[in-house]
């Protein structure tokens, strides 16, 4: 009798979170999805380091406060030594200087603990692709602080030959400083639709999901 069809490969997750009652939790929530598969758990940074030298999981959940070591310090040790394991930060902290020390650290995401179990998987999901996710709540304290952050050197900045006109390297700055269409709009004195069409078209250049990865990337250019 032949197979009707093979098994999908399983995005592989481990749980790194000292409290149990959590990891049970998350394990039941993602294990009732048919592409998630979790591998292993740990209750401090050092151990998921351990685990997942020798488990290479897809994907660390990775809380922030833990004993012996912390998850900021394990998400940057893991960044280093398996960079092909990425990191999304799953915690209760939302202050501003543990966002950015997770960020700078090497997580691709940053999400809060009030997350639904669907925005979870579909974290986890978009961040195997390669892509990066920050919840909404906290991505505007990212877009927030940029707005404060001195630019980059004018030599970095974008041209009209990397791909972006001058109309979308405009609109991008201000995507940077955390305005929303509508405040383009009125900023530019275009109609909130037009400015939706041109910051599509930005993402789409510029190889990002969302307004926070166009964000993140304009400073990192200079804009």
């Amino acid at each position: 009798m032949k197979s009707t069809s093979e098994q999908p490969v399983k995005i592989r997750v481990l749980l790194a979170d000292d409290q149990r009652l959590m990891r049970d939790g998350l394990r039941t929530l993602l294990e009732l999805e048919d592409d998630l598969e979790v591998v292993g758990e740990a209750e401090n940074g050092r151990a998921a380091l351990e685990l997942a030298a020798s488990l290479r999981p897809d994907v660390v959940l990775m809380d922030v406060r833990m004993p012996v070591m912390d998850g900021v310090e394990a998400t940057r040790q893991l960044a280093a030594s398996l960079p092909e394991c990425r990191v999304i930060i799953l915690t209760t902290f939302d202050d501003e200087s543990i966002i950015f020390e997770g960020l700078r650290a090497g997580a691709l995401g940053y999400l809060l603990k009030d997350v639904s179990g669907e925005e979870l998987a579909s974290a986890i999901r978009e961040v195997n692709r390669g892509g990066a996710l920050i919840q909404p709540s906290v991505a505007r304290k990212v877009l927030a602080e940029f707005s404060r952050l001195p630019a980059a050197p004018s030599s970095a900045q974008i041209l009209p030959g990397d791909g972006l006109s001058e109309r979308e390297t405009e609109i991008l700055k201000l995507v940077a400083r955390g305005l929303s269409n509508k405040e383009i709009a009125l900023r530019l004195s275009l109609t909130e639709g037009t400015v939706k069409n041109y910051v599509s078209a930005i993402l789409q250049k510029l190889g990002v999901q969302d307004r926070t990865q166009a964000a993140l990337k304009a400073r990192g250019m200079g804009i």
